[in-house]
């Protein structure tokens, strides 16, 4: 993990970057939580500002802060981190949901989580997040022009990859569309597709969105070999930014969870 960590701090501090609007003062997250440790974990695109930054854009400090910075750690560039720095960066990630966790947005995916027989919030839960771009922006991913999306995808690439590598997940949960989209293409996957009717998002004017679930198995992405096989389940609605995902919605993706996920071999 340590090297993984590095090659993404490198990255970060490269031009590759640049005109992104990637929070470049911020750490990469490689993972909410122990991936070495969980079977589990949610895949999303690209962790939030609020990681780093309040609603006013002021860097997040003390008992508030959820993850490490360049301030945080007294240095000028990420070029002058040292295993010191990677060792207490990645503390923060396993330690995530023990501090000040964003669970305006964790705790729903929580709930989906959950039909797995796993939680973000117990020690012994046996579930992390992954994102598909470990780099934070400024500015949510619907709100990124085309070409900042695809110079992130390109610097990220393989990252997913290299975090599957080195944990212990066995399942792996698509939140939303646009993440089944990109990990197909990542992990050169199509997925298999089925109408969920119970799904749909109602509304009053014009049709509904239906529901949709995708399963598949991938024992590579972007060409690294995970070492073993990883259920994929997705779903079409973002859970915390889709109007109309209700509560029952939820609790009908988390039974199909349970049943879909029943039979691994963890």
């Amino acid at each position: 993990m340590h090297t993984t960590l590095a090659t993404l701090l490198d990255r970060l501090d490269s031009k590759a970057v640049e005109g992104t609007d990637v929070i470049r003062w911020g750490c990469p997250i490689p993972a909410f939580g122990d991936a070495a440790m969980s079977r589990v974990a949610t895949l999303g695109l690209n962790p939030s500002n609020r990681e780093f930054m309040d609603e006013s854009g002021r860097e997040l400090r003390g008992l508030f802060r959820r993850f490490h910075t360049l301030n945080s750690l007294g240095l000028g560039s990420w070029s002058e981190v040292n295993a010191h720095h990677l060792r207490v960066i990645l503390d923060s990630c396993y330690t995530y949901f023990r501090g000040n966790p964003y669970d305006a947005w964790f705790r729903r995916l929580d709930r989906v989580v959950s039909g797995a027989r796993a939680s973000y919030y117990d020690d012994a839960g046996g579930a992390c997040h992954l994102d598909l771009i470990p780099y934070a922006t400024r500015r949510k991913w619907t709100d990124l022009r085309a070409a900042q999306r695809s110079s992130l995808l390109a610097v990220a690439a393989d990252s997913l990859g290299l975090m599957l590598r080195d944990s212990s997940i066995r399942v792996l949960i698509l939140n939303g569309r646009s993440v089944v989209d990109h990990l197909e293409e990542v992990a050169n996957i199509k997925l298999e597709r089925r109408l969920k009717r119970i799904w749909s998002l109602r509304r009053e004017s014009g049709l509904d969105v239906a529901g949709m679930a995708y399963e598949g198995v991938i024992d590579k992405a972007a060409g690294i070999d995970l070492g073993r096989e990883v259920l994929i389940l997705g779903y079409n609605h973002n859970l915390q930014s889709s109007f109309g995902v209700t509560t029952q919605i939820i609790q009908a993706i988390r039974s199909w969870v349970s049943r879909t996920a029943e039979g691994t071999s963890w």
